[in-house]
């Protein structure tokens, strides 16, 4: 039998902590057996959660730690003074190799932080995108960055570039991924500075399939797998999305409701309009990976749910599986040999 995914929890990050990280936790190894989830965290306080629900109890276990970083807090004083905080425990945990991976829904700031100070940078890597899958009519698409790096330079967009392919190709599965630049047309002079110098450089790149210009009002057509910004940009789309995506759903359920012959109509459509609209929740992808690190960071939304939680879980088992990191490694290596 494989050994088992040790995956690092922060139970008390996120707006829903410690409930609902709790039973994310639950629910990941109630439905997988080849992972471990390492809850840590104020331990009677995660344990007065886990008394209740029935779960293996060897595939979970609790490492204390008394502090907590909250989001309003220096995310560069809070990891250097807080060693005892959920997040510095949890990530030292990941330097160490007592964990593979490290999921937190806690302070953005700290995390990104933290990751680069405490778990390190692969070498080589000049800056850590956060990369999220966001839903597209044609399945998914690797936006990165969405947060990391408001201010990039066309290197650290080509790395972007280069990682997000290796993501894509080994952990969803797309043997040639497409991979598309942010941007206000489709035309190669268009852009701002940083896009016209990243533009040509992508062209270069042996390594991936690029395509071009990708507008925004096409990324939910999903004309490419991989898409690269610098953050400031990303985290626009990112909101944008799941803003739309929360109006339209809670416009559609209102809409239904106007008349009796809505409500009929709406039974009717109910179980086509569910796996439609299941198709476009962001959350069954599971957290945003720190790509580029020494070891596996995944950033999961500050107001995630049990759901979102189990499947950020979930996602770091293929993540480990497929060598993720030591591919980025090798990749990142060849091309400084070069």
């Amino acid at each position: 039998m494989n050994e088992k995914v040790r995956v690092a929890v922060d139970a008390m990050g996120g707006d829903n902590a410690p409930a609902q990280i709790v039973k994310g936790a639950v629910d990941a190894v109630n439905e997988r057996k080849d992972v471990h989830v390492i809850l840590v965290g104020v331990s009677d306080v995660i344990e007065r959660e886990l008394k209740q629900y029935q779960y293996p109890a060897d595939q979970i276990e609790i490492v204390h730690a008394s502090e907590v970083i909250e989001t309003a807090e220096s995310p560069v004083n809070a990891i250097r003074k807080k060693k005892d905080s959920s997040i510095v425990v949890g990530m030292n945990l990941v330097r160490s190799q007592g964990a593979d991976a490290f999921v937190s829904a806690g302070s953005s700031g700290a995390i990104l932080v933290g990751g680069q100070v405490l778990v390190g940078r692969i070498r080589g890597i000049e800056r850590p995108p956060l990369a999220p899958l966001i839903p597209t009519t044609k399945g998914v698409t690797l936006l990165l960055d969405c947060g990391a790096n408001v201010d990039a330079r066309s290197s650290h967009l080509v790395q972007f570039a280069r990682m997000g392919s290796i993501y894509m190709r080994d952990v969803m599965g797309i043997p040639k991924p497409r991979v598309g630049i942010l941007n206000i047309g489709a035309e190669e002079e268009k852009g701002n500075a940083l896009v016209k110098e990243t533009f040509p450089l992508l062209k270069e790149c042996k390594d991936i399939h690029f395509i071009g210009s990708v507008e925004a009002r096409d990324v939910p057509e999903g004309v490419c797998d991989v898409l690269v910004c610098e953050a400031f940009a990303g985290n626009i789309v990112l909101k944008l999305y799941e803003g739309v995506a929360a109006t339209l759903l809670s416009e559609v359920k209102r809409g239904l409701m106007t008349s009796l012959r809505s409500k009929i109509g709406g039974l009717l459509i109910k179980p086509a309009l569910k796996k439609t609209l299941k198709a476009f929740d962001a959350t069954q992808y599971g957290g945003a990976p720190l790509l580029g690190l020494k070891g596996l960071v995944v950033k999961t939304h500050g107001s995630s749910k049990a759901s979102e939680v189990k499947n950020s879980i979930i996602q770091c088992i293929q993540f480990k599986e497929q060598r993720i990191n030591e591919k980025i490694k090798e990749n990142i290596a060849a091309e400084n040999e070069k």
